[in-house]
């Protein structure tokens, strides 16, 4: 499975990159629209992550903060088949990116 994400905070990145040793890193959200991937992680916490969701062709997982209620709806809205609180998706990240046609999209 090809995995690419926009993680910007390094420790997370880590923890990502050791559920998906050859995930593809973004520097900026909009890069997700064109990148070739089958799955793609957000963090929902930085500006433009949310925006760029109806553009990704990929199935998406997202985090953020569970005090983040608006940003959790907002991604939902915009068609992210996966959004997870920090605590949820940390706990199993690789876990976290499994996602089916069932799970949303």
């Amino acid at each position: 499975m090809r995995v690419a994400a926009y993680v910007p905070d390094l420790m997370d990145r880590s923890k990502v990159s050791a559920a998906a040793p050859d995930a593809t890193f973004v520097a900026r959200p909009e890069d997700l629209a064109s990148v070739d991937a089958d799955l793609v992680v957000l963090d929902l916490t930085r500006p433009g992550a949310v925006d760029v969701i109806p553009r990704v062709q990929a199935k998406t997982v997202g985090f953020c903060r569970h005090t983040m209620v608006d940003v959790i709806a907002a991604a939902e809205r915009a068609g992210c088949d996966r959004v997870l609180v920090r605590s949820e998706f940390f706990a199993d990240v690789a876990g976290a990116l499994v996602v089916s046609d069932a799970a949303g999209g």
